[in-house]
């Protein structure tokens, strides 16, 4: 869950009251949040980086909430502020407008076709005559970088871009060029690179450098230009300084590339309609027009709303409660889901605002219902069906195998069901083509980088790692083991693989033996060549 930190002054002044810390936490409590910490900067530095480093530190006490992963609109204190005061009946929702300029006179963000191979899409909005101080700025940069590590999936879905309006002249436009022809000042900084150099620069950058690898081995990157040649952004990268914001900027250009668009359009929503409420009319935006490669125009921010209509019998079921329907109208306005009894009380309509992208399906309305009715406040009642719950048959095959193997002398090891891609062929003399071994898209390490096939190298390793212990060892695993399978929908197959080691100076083949007999005697499999169990003499790699 993300956690936003905000400052308990500038939290109490916006909610217009106070409250102590249990009260603030069981208002979290009640509106589907967690207080996380108090504490302060200094307490934060001095935990992290010691006392000494902590001197000199603000002692303002702040605020640790965690929000729902998918509350996009609660990442930031404008957000938070809004829900707060909507669910305790002090404002009504507002109302987001998009004003769209006569002809001729809006902005315009023109998407050139050499983008499609890096990042394809594009969105824009304006937010016209905002009036920035120090905090809303902070939170205005801090809203950006928690979508960013969020929804954004660490700018590999969405880069967000702000413009200072006024040090630019649209129309702007989304292209690619080759890393040599893309030359600019990047932000705070006091000279022009090229793309290479901006790569090497910020390779040892504690923060960029998480995202260099988006792009770097593209042969184009992205890059927005206005219509004089000044460079915005190379998204996903970093923004020009030319049209960096501060405190005096009254008009930002708001623009959002990626390689998803629902993405990107729910991004720009969430921005635009977090700061709008500091723009001179407050809650509108200026839209932007977008034109496509293809040469179809979109209007953005969407600002979209939807309706939804769920029946309130429906709700109560749920939920376990008897509500009358326009109680379950209120609870969910409340919940920032503007909401009426429509018809003969059968059913509810409800306003989906496009502040809530989490709203997908009927179950979302039905969990604010009950976040607004209050969880504490739900009856416990026992379930009206009479079940028995029964252990997977393969699962109970397991532990009673596992038993008699221990009673057998052996121990039972429990190793990574991912291994190297030598450890399933090469060490054992086989070819990895021929293994339909499931392989990790981006390992992490050498030592991770397919799915076991087997389950004897990690055996294998265990007594590599334990040759100093006395012999012998005697070792069994039973555990799955992973391979391809296009008949099934995720294209691989679990199957539950027993595999037993023994290790000595002397062979023991008929320890193993005895071993393979008793198993074959407890799943009453017989020694047949027919219907049973034979052993034979073998060629090629070993199996388990």
């Amino acid at each position: 869950m993300p956690t936003v930190s905000v400052r308990r002054e500038l939290l109490f002044q916006a909610l217009g009251r106070s409250y102590t810390d249990e009260e603030f936490d069981e208002l979290c409590f009640e509106f589907g949040l967690e207080l996380d910490d108090v504490t302060s900067e200094k307490d934060i530095i001095s935990k992290e980086k010691g006392e000494g480093k902590a001197e000199g530190a603000s002692d303002t006490v702040l605020y640790k909430i965690d929000v729902p992963a998918n509350r996009y609109d609660l990442l930031c204190l404008e957000g938070l502020v809004r829900g707060l005061q909507v669910f305790k009946e002090r404002i009504n929702l507002p109302r987001y407008e998009k004003i769209i300029p006569a002809k001729g006179e809006g902005q315009k963000l023109i998407i050139t076709e050499e983008t499609a191979k890096v990042r394809p899409h594009a969105v824009a909005a304006v937010l016209r005559n905002i009036t920035f101080t120090k905090e809303r700025y902070d939170s205005f940069i801090d809203l950006q970088e928690k979508l960013h590590q969020n929804i954004c999936r660490r700018r590999a879905l969405v880069a967000i871009g702000t413009h200072d309006l006024d040090t630019i002249a649209g129309p702007f436009t989304f292209t690619a060029k080759a890393p040599s022809e893309i030359k600019f000042k990047p932000l705070n900084q006091s000279q022009e690179y090229t793309a290479p150099q901006m790569m090497d620069l910020y390779r040892t950058d504690s923060h960029l450098r998480h995202y260099l690898h988006l792009i770097e081995n593209k042969p184009l990157y992205p890059v927005i230009y206005d219509s004089n040649g000044v460079v915005l952004s190379m998204p996903p990268i970093i923004n020009g300084d030319h049209s960096k914001i501060n405190l005096n900027t009254r008009n930002v250009f708001v623009e959002c590339t990626g390689t998803d668009m629902t993405k990107a359009k729910i991004v720009l929503d969430t921005i635009v309609t977090m700061f709008s409420e500091y723009c001179e009319k407050p809650f509108t935006v200026e839209a932007v027009e977008v034109v496509l490669p293809n040469g179809k125009t979109h209007i953005y921010p969407e600002l979209a709303y939807r309706k939804e209509k769920v029946k309130p019998e429906h709700i109560n079921k749920k939920l376990g409660i008897s509500e009358t329907p326009s109680s379950l109208a209120k609870l969910l306005t409340r919940m920032c889901l503007k909401s009426h009894v429509t018809g003969n009380g059968n059913n509810i309509e409800i306003e989906i605002p496009p502040t809530r992208a989490d709203i997908i399906h009927a179950c979302d309305i039905v969990e604010d219902a009950a976040i607004a009715y209050g969880y504490n406040n739900i009856q416990m009642t026992i379930p009206k069906t009479y079940t028995i719950a029964n252990q997977l048959p393969l699962n109970k095959l397991t532990e009673l195998l596992r038993l008699d193997l221990a009673a057998a002398g052996f121990t039972e090891a429990l190793t990574f069901a991912l291994c190297s891609q030598e450890d399933i062929a090469d060490k054992l003399g086989t070819d990895i083509s021929t293994t339909k071994a499931v392989r990790i898209a981006n390992p992490k390490t050498a030592e991770f980088q397919v799915a076991r096939t087997t389950l004897l190298p990690g055996l294998l390793k265990t007594i590599a790692a334990n040759r100093k212990m006395p012999l012998p060892l005697k070792l069994f695993e039973i555990s799955d083991i992973v391979v391809k399978d296009p008949s099934k929908d995720v294209g691989a197959r679990n199957y539950r693989h027993l595999c037993a080691v023994y290790y000595n100076k002397s062979p023991g083949f008929e320890i193993i033996h005895g071993l393979l007999d008793r198993v074959m005697q407890l799943l009453e499999v017989p020694p047949s060549e027919e219907n049973g169990y034979v052993i034979k003499a073998t060629e090629g790699s070993p199996t388990a």
